[in-house]
């Protein structure tokens, strides 16, 4: 056989090797679920027998150590049955009694998700909100931590917005849950008093970290987004789609304090987009105002007799520092004169 018959593809061949991939890729996936669905059942299991066996003949916590070492030896190949693994099985098995729930959702998580469930969260209701979020948004454990030590639960659904007033149900209740305040952005690296453009570049930057903020469904569109009207040319700061919604959405950012005005011209701009870019089939576009800070009374206000669909947040740069660190830790000022200064010194010479 000659080395150009071994090369040559056949007509449809690519096509069809595509599929072959795809469905076995398909495979190995439900297979991967499938073993980690069972590992999870049988760890919740293994601690309801412990929970029962400690309450029912009251055996002390030396018997989970006892059951580690025959465990391991009966499977030498299988991990998992250290003491420590135990226990948090047994603490898995008394956080979650409703085993339905274990096997809707828990299940299709894996075990190391589960265990920040456990160490971060001290209540079933929180638990059960960020393990419905981490499998609807396909978070990996360190995500699923990031979201929980971010306070996720507590700022989704909490921005300023005039939903209600202009989406009907259940869109409003979807769009209000879609925004957060405030949103976190401490991985821009920037300064508290950072200007808007500076922010700008910085979450076109890093625009994976920032659409993780966001939430799920978010597509970023473009930054600076031209629309003409009349005669005027104007710039929306940053436009995305919302793949849930069916609809745009504006971010426009303010560096300082919000006013009433920022909300008109937020308005403005969603009707140029209504009116140029969304397609008959989309929803109408939502807008959200990312301010520094907001005086909540002043931004119902402003939102109350718009007529487009707008919600107002602020945002954190970074987290403030406790003021006894602060004096503690030197000034950029003096990190740069010190710098300067090695900089001015006279090396020494190269051998």
């Amino acid at each position: 056989m000659s080395k150009e018959e071994l090369t040559a593809s056949p007509i449809g061949y690519a096509d069809w090797l595509a599929e072959l991939k795809q469905r076995i890729h398909a495979a190995q996936q439900r297979a991967t679920l499938a073993v980690n669905r069972e590992l999870v059942l049988l760890y919740w299991q293994i601690g309801q027998d412990i929970l029962a066996r400690q309450a029912r003949q009251g055996w002390g916590s030396k018997v989970v150590d006892r059951l580690a070492r025959d465990l391991r030896n009966a499977f030498p190949d299988m991990k998992g049955f250290s003491p420590r693994n135990l226990k948090y099985m047994r603490a898995f098995a008394e956080a979650w009694p409703d085993g339905e729930f274990v096997q809707a959702v828990l299940a299709q998580l894996p075990w190391y998700h589960q265990l920040a469930l456990l160490d971060k969260l001290q209540t079933t209701e929180e638990r059960q909100w960020y393990a419905t979020q981490a499998l609807e948004n396909g978070w990996s454990r360190n995500v699923l931590v990031i979201q929980i030590e971010s306070g996720l639960r507590q700022r989704t659904g909490a921005a300023i917005t005039n939903f209600s007033q202009h989406l009907p149900r259940p869109q409003s209740d979807l769009a209000r849950e879609s925004l957060k305040d405030p949103y976190r952005l401490d991985f821009l690296g920037l300064g508290k008093e950072a200007q808007e453009r500076a922010i700008e570049d910085a979450l076109v930057k890093h625009v994976t970290q920032f659409l993780m903020e966001l939430g799920a469904g978010f597509a970023f569109v473009g930054r600076q987004v031209h629309v003409e009207v009349g005669d005027k040319d104007f710039y929306i700061d940053l436009l995305f789609y919302h793949l849930k919604l069916r609809c745009y959405v504006v971010v426009e950012l303010k560096a300082g304090e919000f006013q009433p005005e920022y909300a008109g011209k937020l308005n403005f701009y969603l009707s140029a987009v209504d009116s140029q870019l969304r397609h008959p089939s989309d929803n109408p576009s939502l807008g959200l105002l990312l301010c520094k800070n907001r005086d909540k009374v002043v931004a119902e206000y402003a939102l109350r007799d718009m007529n487009k669909p707008i919600g107002v947040a602020e945002y954190q740069l970074v987290q403030a520092l406790p003021k006894e660190l602060q004096t503690d830790l030197p000034r950029i000022e003096d990190i740069e004169s010190e710098l300067r200064e090695a900089d001015d010194a006279p090396g020494e010479a190269q051998a």
